[in-house]
């Protein structure tokens, strides 16, 4: 039973952990996207019809990756060159996303594909209770090393330092040399890129379909884990399969048929959101947690002083 509840839990966050992963990138530099949900929608629509297109999951990845990107690419366009409000920005996006995949993915409804087979790694994963660690897919392989790398990236390497400085204090970093439009762009793209990839999760590895609106608010789950992760890529691990788990655990007390409303239980990962955002926000009342001091304010140099 653990070991079903950990496989399931692993499954069901690793969509999210892709998502905050890109949030965090993007906001390190300063740039706010809470077009997160309608990101992962075009992901998941863009890879799971390029795998049925194509029969290759692996394009489907990359097309999920390279949709998302030029949907972020908007976003970067508005709020980083013309210093639009990120807020609205990202609003308008997410409904640009359900709208955009509505209609284009209405041909794709009824259609399954080939899911991502699992690949297991030997020895670790005859290991009592903790062996569904290592029989994922390579997607969930792949969603870790992200964590680490990006990890590695911020802690370790002159470029992770300077994105970390543009999203601190731009007008600094400019005046050190730093492009802060070129650093906040590039944020965008590849952090929407990552967040595409979550979404493909859903539609090429967790349930191999597409349905409308697939993503289900786990996009909006992922901006709110930013925040309760503190900005770290590393923390967002275990936030994701927090909620992943409670998500997995709703579906098998549904499963074995509680008492409890089903609608109720399907309503657990939201309140809990709505827990972590309260959490988090007395958290940054007190000014205990590393929040970019420039996060969401567009930065001209006009305006340096």
């Amino acid at each position: 039973m653990i070991e079903v509840l950990l496989d399931a839990t692993i499954r069901a966050g690793t969509s999210i952990l892709f998502a905050t992963t890109g949030a965090i990138i993007m906001e390190r530099s300063g740039v706010i996207n809470l077009g997160i949900e309608g990101l992962m929608l075009i992901g998941a629509l863009a890879g799971f019809a390029t795998a049925n297109l194509t029969g290759s999951l692996f394009l489907g990845v990359c097309a999920s990756f390279l949709a998302a990107l030029a949907a972020g690419a908007i976003h970067g366009f508005i709020t980083v060159y013309l210093r639009g409000n990120q807020i609205v920005c990202g609003l308008s996006l997410t409904m640009f996303g359900i709208g955009f995949t509505a209609l284009f993915g209405q041909k794709m409804v009824g259609k399954t594909i080939t899911e991502f087979s699992r690949t297991e790694i030997p020895f670790l994963s005859s290991i009592p209770f903790i062996n569904p660690l290592f029989r994922q897919d390579m997607l969930v392989y792949f969603s870790i090393l992200l964590v680490i790398g990006v990890h590695f990236f911020f802690r370790r390497t002159k470029w992770g330092l300077y994105l970390r400085s543009v999203g601190e204090n731009p007008a600094a970093a400019d005046t050190s040399g730093i492009s802060v439009t070129r650093y906040r762009m590039m944020a965008v793209l590849v952090g929407s890129g990552f967040a595409g990839i979550g979404g493909a999760y859903l539609s090429l590895a967790y349930t191999p379909f597409w349905v409308e609106n697939m993503t289900a608010g786990r996009g909006w789950i992922a901006v709110a884990l930013v925040i309760f992760s503190q900005w770290n890529s590393t923390r967002a691990v275990f936030g994701a399969y927090l909620f992943g788990g409670i998500d997995a655990l709703q579906l098998r007390m549904q499963a074995i048929g509680t008492d409890i409303s089903a609608h109720v239980l399907q309503m657990l990962p939201y309140l809990f959101t709505i827990i972590v955002l309260v959490i988090s926000t007395i958290r940054l009342g007190k000014g205990t947690t590393p929040e970019p001091e420039s996060l969401g304010i567009p930065y001209d140099r006009e305006d340096r002083k």
